[in-house]
């Protein structure tokens, strides 16, 4: 969905959504089960930086609701994780801020967005919030056994018959303690 800066200068738009799996690519990181729920309203506001310059930034508020697939962090499973969120966010347009030199910024204006050619994609917006909202580290059970690190087998599904290869040189002052503290 596009909101265009003319059309919403003349009435706010409300939307309200279920967008199938697959109308929104969220790369390897995450994939969408079933319908991604959304609704909200977009407005354009008109900021005044003086006598005749006026920029027209785009109000986006909503909520969003959908289940996703993303790897185990250990086994590479997929995980079903379900994701929900509201967001309010202010889109201003791309060269708005452009100016002569540097400039240090506010911390709200660390919040803004940029649209281009005078319109918003929604599809866009959402993307970005649902991958912001999907857990840094996800895992398929607690105990997770992960993958070996030799043969690639997935040892929650079965035990690994791969040796435990050669020590590494720089463990081999702790085996001593490890023998001491076994006798």
């Amino acid at each position: 969905m596009e909101f265009k800066v003319l059309e919403l200068e003349r009435e706010a738009a409300e939307f309200d959504l279920k967008l199938p799996a697959g109308a929104i690519n969220y790369g390897e990181e995450a994939e969408q089960m079933g319908e991604l729920a959304t609704s909200g309203r977009a407005e354009v506001i008109h900021e005044h930086r003086g006598p005749k310059e006026i920029v027209a930034d785009i109000r986006l508020r909503g909520q969003y609701a959908g289940r996703y697939l993303i790897p185990c962090a250990r086994c590479i499973e997929p995980v079903e994780v379900p994701v929900t969120g509201e967001f309010d966010l202010i889109f201003r347009p791309s060269g708005a801020d452009g100016g002569a030199g540097e400039r240090a910024i506010t911390a709200s204006e660390t919040e803004i967005g940029y649209y281009q050619k005078d319109s918003l994609i929604l599809e866009d917006v959402l993307r970005e919030q649902v991958l912001l909202s999907l857990p840094v580290r996800t895992l398929c059970k607690a105990d997770c056994k992960g993958l070996c690190p030799r043969c690639g087998a997935n040892r929650n599904l079965q035990p690994c018959s791969c040796d435990e290869g050669p020590n590494d040189p720089r463990w081999e002052a702790l085996q001593g303690l490890r023998k001491r503290k076994e006798s």
